[in-house]
């Protein structure tokens, strides 16, 4: 609800500050002293363009800002205007004016004639058609949310390939090819070190093999290992004379023993020298078929590993994506046919709601002044969509004469609140939770002024309605009654209650304030709104 409000400058009011309640609250006055301002202010509130000449007469800068009571706790907001710059202010948080209509806008509906309001609108209609769903039609609603959700999730199954099935199929023939490839060359990842090293000793065999022969010719029996066998032989010998010598004896048949390890090892290093071009030509295919790869998957072999690993990932996601896509279309069309028979099913159950929502808005707005009202909800099929498979059109004719058309061409500011009224009390309540209406009172008198005003306060047990009028008849039934008056350039807005109320609602009357027999019809209303409104 609407808990307070305060506007600074806005049109002739200079200022004001107004606590809200519950109920029906009633504003009325002089014409000209800016009883719709206040609902300007709420515009304002609710995100609505701020125009300029709103600016009053004195300062330079328009000021709105409210507390809101919402079912999520308390949330504070304001409208800043000069003659530069809109700023819009929520919980003290700078915010543009959208945001404050997508945090409160939803909470509010404004009637009149320039205003657009939920019931010219789809979702606003069925909104209320879907209060006088029966229990079929919850049931109905409920199911068709179900299958709208199956078809929604394959829906979205099928775009998440792309949309093109034959480019996927590619993708994937493309990556089984090069994990393919990966795959029977085979390499590890310390194999290109060996194949380098092989290559290497392969194309120097035959220098390899003439060092190596040298070097066992300076080492074996015509080189070193004579002489160190007779040298050690002589060291054994002075060993046996002198024990000191027993190290050196032992190091110098160390370095035999070594030394003939060696030459072993080169005569053995030596007879793998044989020139082998055939397992050279091999293992330059092999280094050439790992530049190959390198060139296209990586620049190094674990690299190439890497992308044969991700490939492999990409293709077993690509495999589940074309399983699925090779039976997409039949289970589209499954979920289709099955959304589409559920909203069969809420359609049906929206027309029942629609034949008696017509049937008692028709009565309420006989009891509001309309002698030959039509009124009539279609409901067409569509396509389906999240709501249901069904477009619904509010027509509407004053008279049934003049033939129904759809209630957004409506132009008369007093017809489409009073159509409100009676759509909103006979879907058992509004959308919003505060509803203001302008003009609803425009050519209508007497005992229509009266059943105005009872409906008014009946739609106000359970939200808050606020209410500009002309009618003493509907300001009678206010919870709240606010008086704005203009004196000068300057309009003021005053609570009034008990006998300033009586005086306020005489005036009305009698067009005098102090009129006593004003006084006692005054009286009399308040006395009858009483007694009308449990």
């Amino acid at each position: 609800m609407l808990d307070e409000l305060v506007v600074s400058n806005l049109g002739l009011i200079e200022t004001a500050s107004i606590e809200l309640r519950q109920g029906l609250t009633v504003l009325t006055g002089e014409t000209g002293a800016g009883k719709t301002l206040m609902l300007g202010a709420l515009r304002l509130l609710s995100g609505a363009n701020a125009s300029r000449s709103a600016i009053g007469p004195h300062g330079d800068t328009l000021d709105v800002s409210a507390r809101f009571i919402t079912p999520d706790g308390e949330v504070i907001v304001r409208r800043s205007l000069d003659a530069a710059r809109s700023r819009a202010y929520a919980d003290g948080a700078i915010v543009t004016a959208g945001t404050l209509g997508d945090l409160i806008g939803d909470h509010i509906d404004i009637v009149a004639q320039h205003d657009r309001h939920s019931i010219t609108s789809q979702r606003g209609v069925r909104a209320l058609l879907d209060r006088l769903l029966d229990e079929d039609g919850t049931a109905a609603r409920a199911a068709y949310r179900e299958r709208w959700n199956d078809l929604d999730a394959l829906e979205r199954e099928a775009a998440s390939t792309g949309g093109d099935v034959r480019a996927l199929a590619r993708e994937a023939e493309m990556l089984a090819f090069q994990a393919g490839e990966i795959d029977e060359a085979g390499f590890g990842v310390d194999d290109e070190a060996e194949l380098r090293a092989t290559a290497g000793r392969l194309r120097n065999a035959e220098a390899l093999a003439s060092e190596v022969a040298s070097g066992l010719a300076h080492l074996g029996e015509e080189g070193a290992i004579p002489s160190l066998t007779a040298a050690v032989a002589s060291l054994d010998r002075a060993r046996r004379l002198d024990p000191e010598l027993e190290t050196v004896a032992a190091q110098a048949s160390d370095v035999v023993a070594v030394l003939s390890d060696l030459i072993g090892e080169l005569v053995g290093y030596a007879s793998d020298l044989e020139p082998d071009q055939v397992g050279l030509a091999d293992i330059e295919d092999r280094l050439a078929l790992l530049e190959s790869l390198k060139r296209k998957y990586g620049s190094t072999v674990e690299e190439i590993l890497l992308f044969r690993k991700e490939a492999g990932e990409r293709g077993d996601h690509l495999a589940g994506l074309l399983s699925a896509a090779a039976s997409i279309d039949g289970r589209l069309a499954s979920a289709r046919a099955a959304c589409i028979a559920a909203g069969d099913q809420l359609i049906e159950a929206r027309r029942r709601a629609a034949a008696v929502l017509e049937a008692a808005a028709t009565t309420h707005l006989t009891d509001l002044g309309f002698a030959h009202p039509a009124l009539a909800v279609q409901v067409d099929r569509v396509d389906p969509t999240s709501v249901g498979t069904d477009r619904v059109t509010l027509e509407f004719a004053s008279d049934a004469a003049l033939g129904a058309a759809p209630v957004a061409s409506i132009a008369s500011g007093g017809e489409l609140s009073r159509l409100v009224l009676a759509l909103t009390l006979a879907a058992g309540g509004a959308n919003a939770q505060i509803v203001a209406f302008d003009e609803i009172d425009a050519g209508i008198g007497g005992a229509t002024a009266l059943a105005m005003g009872r409906k008014l306060a009946t739609l106000a047990r359970d939200r808050q309605v606020l209410c500009v009028t002309h009618l003493p008849q509907v300001a009678a039934f206010g919870d709240q009654h606010l008086v704005i008056e203009r004196v000068g350039n300057t309009t003021t807005v005053t609570p009034v209650s008990g006998n300033a109320r009586i005086a306020e609602i005489t005036r009305m009357l009698a067009g005098l304030d102090d009129s006593q027999t004003g006084q006692q019809h005054a009286t009399e209303l308040l006395e009858i709104a009483d007694r009308s409104v449990p």
